[in-house]
């Protein structure tokens, strides 16, 4: 009982966003973008977002014609719960 009493209390301390936190992308720059996210391609008008499960590691990219293009950035434990604004990582 007393092991069940602290793995309870450890996992408690973790923070949220080891658990399938997700990553919202918000196209703020002047016009239409399209994203390969890792899990796919987002296309984002201006103004629009996507979200999409946050793994730190994963690149993105711009993409074109439905392959991806150039590098963005790569995402980061930091970027886990939050809204990340394109013009900020490009």
């Amino acid at each position: 009982m007393k092991k069940l009493a602290i793995a309870v209390a450890l996992v408690s301390l973790a923070p949220l966003t080891s658990y399938a936190a997700s990553l919202k992308l918000v196209n703020d720059t002047r016009g239409k973008m399209s994203v390969h996210t890792g899990s796919g391609i987002a296309n984002l008008n201006k103004g629009s977002s996507t979200s999409f499960t946050c793994k730190p590691g994963a690149k993105i990219y711009t993409a074109e014609k439905g392959k991806k293009q150039d590098f963005i950035f790569k995402v980061e434990s930091s970027h886990c719960g939050k809204t990340v604004k394109l013009s900020s990582v490009m």
